[in-house]
């Protein structure tokens, strides 16, 4: 065979040996850029992320229901207030202004702007309001406070005609034990402001914060007016809330 022969034969294997691999690779490459991303694949065919459901609000205290709204007097609505030296005028109608805040019973707090107070805490502010810088903070020791003063009148008696009250005016700081459960010494536990007597009912009445004492028979829980009485629940244990006695604040009443 002549050189010529070999080369073209040569040639025509080489040609049959790299086209189909040559083809096989070209229709890869066409194969592969028209055939989507997988990232593409994956989101084209999920649904759209669903919008997330409000959170539920929180459930009220299963005995909000069965306490009334927060109780107010105006100070003419008692029976004795213009008769009260101006200096009791003034605490008595500072503490009825609290009464009209909405302020919840928040134990630690002695401040309306954190929405609520307790009880002591009430005494607290209203008597710092009044010019008492020295009051305590806790309700312990503002029983001292008027005890070293010689303020201090004891109630021994459940009843409400008893002559035990009979020194008992508008302003006075009224005082209890085992409201709480309290390491204190004296164990004095809650203290609210006697406001006098109601014209509309005759009744003594009170103002502070408490977490279930009443106002026209009615639990009220915060900052509010409520019903006055040394008397305890037939049914009251031993270590149930006991009046021990009320005091006037020290100075209040001096010329």
């Amino acid at each position: 065979m002549s050189c010529i022969s070999l080369r073209i034969s040569a040639i025509f294997l080489a040609i049959c040996l790299v086209s189909p691999a040559d083809g096989k690779t070209k229709s890869k490459k066409k194969h592969a850029k028209s055939s989507p991303t997988p990232s593409k694949v994956e989101s084209a065919s999920l649904p759209p992320e669903p919008l997330p459901s409000p959170k539920p609000s929180a459930s009220p205290s299963p005995s909000a229901p069965a306490f009334a709204p927060n109780a107010s007097l105006d100070p003419d609505d008692l029976a004795d207030f213009s008769k009260q030296p101006p200096r009791v005028q003034k605490l008595i109608a500072s503490a009825l202004e609290l009464t009209k805040q909405n302020l919840t019973y928040t134990y630690g707090s002695n401040d309306p702007a954190n929405g609520g107070m307790d009880c002591s805490g009430f005494i607290h502010h209203v008597l710092r309001k009044n010019g008492f810088e020295d009051v305590p903070r806790d309700a312990s020791g503002q029983y001292v406070w008027v005890r070293k003063a010689d303020n201090f009148e004891a109630v021994l008696s459940r009843k409400k005609e008893s002559f035990e009250l009979d020194q008992l005016r508008p302003g006075d700081l009224l005082f209890w034990t085992g409201t709480y459960s309290a390491q204190k010494d004296p164990p004095v536990t809650h203290t609210m402001i006697y406001l006098g007597t109601e014209k509309r009912t005759g009744k003594r009445v009170m103002a502070g914060s408490s977490d279930g004492r009443s106002y026209d028979g009615k639990p009220r829980w915060g900052v509010s007016v409520f019903d006055f009485s040394p008397a305890t629940k037939p049914d009251a244990q031993q270590n149930a809330p006991r009046f021990v006695g009320y005091a006037s604040v020290p100075g209040l009443r001096e010329d």
